[in-house]
């Protein structure tokens, strides 16, 4: 598959349980008394026997999360998915299945199973590919509690190495990630564990054993943009509780019904100075509020939109039903501020 590099840095490519360690502690003896005299003690644990500890817990993970984690071949290339539960449904990125609505479905064990499109949603680029099997389901963390610096695990098939397992940490969270001109994901989780093609849809998980977040992007250093390379040590997930949510809606109705996303109704270009509105949905929250097609949006709820990108990034950090300011730059150059009640993405 090619993987294509968006602009602005990104490529899109097709964490920790408390372990119990024993710290030493020296009572301090009471004056007049002898050093001899404490009667508290306590147990080392040696450096070498707490790396042998968190080494065992990786172990577990991975033999725990493994079987819950496939690899998705389309006509065009490959990537990772997630069992999300045991009637055959596999949460994987959009962006993995492509065109596709026919795949190869391959689990950790090497049985293969025929796979179909349940349903996709390229705005958070998320979508469910079904087989006819019960494999076992993973086990999803809220995400809304990951902390910055816990240990995290990115499983999947990077290069085709299918069963592969990074280690990192989490970064940050709730990374705003610009995926291209035309997706900007709200809620991802950064990461060190390497993310490399083809891990794209697979788990990202921490030392429970639970998934966090779906591995979907890396970035890329500048000199490398348009050239395919990434920067190490940045990569993205989309949280789990986001993956979640969104896939259970495709798995129940076969598209989002709920896209909790601003929508405002236009299809528009990019023209490095604002953004081109080539038409307007009837009866559309643009059109309700007067902006018509020809004229040009240069800002939104006081940001500026000098292209697709920045729009659609906007649109993301609002939600259905706010009240923003539009301003336009209308063809006879004259500029207007209007009033629009934004809208729900409608799910596909």
């Amino acid at each position: 598959m090619a993987w294509p590099a968006p602009r602005v840095g990104w490529l899109k490519l097709p964490l920790m349980a408390g372990i119990g360690l024993v710290l030493a502690a020296c009572s301090a003896p009471t004056p007049g008394s002898s050093p001899t005299s404490t009667t508290t003690s306590s147990v080392r644990v040696s450096p070498g026997e707490q790396a042998i500890s968190l080494q065992q817990t990786y172990i577990e993970v991975v033999k725990e999360v493994s079987p819950s984690v496939v690899q998705i071949v389309t006509p065009t290339g490959l990537g990772s998915g997630v069992v999300l539960d045991d009637q055959g449904d596999i949460v994987t990125n959009a962006h993995v299945v492509g065109s596709a609505t026919t795949f190869k479905v391959v689990t950790s064990e090497g049985k293969q199973y025929e796979g179909a499109l349940v349903g996709s949603f390229p705005p958070d680029d998320l979508a469910v590919v079904k087989v006819g099997a019960k494999l076992p389901a993973a086990s999803f963390a809220d995400s809304s509690k990951v902390q910055v610096g816990e240990i995290v695990l990115a499983m999947g098939s990077p290069l085709g190495l299918q069963g592969t397992v990074t280690e990192g940490i989490v970064s940050a969270v709730g990374r705003e990630v610009q995926e291209s001109p035309s997706v900007t994901l709200p809620d991802t989780i950064q990461t060190s564990a390497a993310i490399n093609p083809g891990n794209s849809g697979g788990a990202l998980v921490d030392l429970r054993g639970r998934v966090v977040g779906i591995p979907t992007l890396a970035a890329a250093s500048p000199a490398q943009e348009g050239g395919g390379g990434q920067a190490p040590g940045i990569g993205f997930a989309i949280s789990s509780n986001l993956a979640t949510d969104i896939a259970n809606q495709i798995v129940k109705y076969g598209h989002v019904v709920n896209s909790h996303r601003a929508y405002l109704g236009v299809v528009v270009a990019g023209t490095g100075s604002g953004v081109f509105v080539e038409s307007v949905q009837p009866g559309g929250p643009a059109a309700r509020a007067g902006i018509h097609a020809g004229d040009l949006i240069v800002a939104v709820n006081g940001q500026a939109t000098p292209d697709t990108a920045s729009l659609t990034g906007v649109l993301a950090e609002l939600s259905p039903g706010q009240t923003v300011k539009v301003r336009v730059v209308r063809p006879d150059g004259s500029q207007q501020t209007l009033t629009v009640t934004l809208g729900q993405l409608p799910g596909t």
